[in-house]
């Protein structure tokens, strides 16, 4: 397979879905980090992501926003926090400018990307 292609079954191994940012917090000695508490439905539930939004947003412009978390990604445990996903985002190649990916109406949380 030509390099930087994915494969139809490893882009259906991905778990995208909608989630609402319910809980905001700074993350204590990051200058970039937000810890998050995004709700994802009643399925997948409520979920911890440390997100590097901090230059990008404040936390009142997260707050109730919907968004598009991978929910199957594997953990990862930064500043002692374990981030269960990521969200996903628009960014910029010199990374000047993030904008947060989602939907452009409302939709039921938890609800599949593809």
């Amino acid at each position: 397979m030509e390099e930087g292609i994915v494969s139809f079954s490893d882009w259906q191994n991905l778990d995208l879905r909608v989630g609402k940012i319910v809980e905001i917090t700074d993350v204590e000695g990051a200058d970039k980090l937000y810890q998050l508490t995004v709700d994802i439905g009643d399925k997948l539930g409520k979920r911890t992501i440390v997100a590097g939004l901090k230059p990008h947003y404040e936390q009142e412009e997260l707050k109730d926003r919907l968004c598009v978390v991978f929910t199957n990604l594997e953990p990862k445990k930064l500043k002692g926090i374990e981030s269960q996903g990521m969200l996903l985002a628009a960014v910029s190649e010199d990374e000047s400018q993030v904008n947060l990916l989602q939907p452009d109406k409302e939709i039921e949380l938890g609800s599949r990307i593809r």
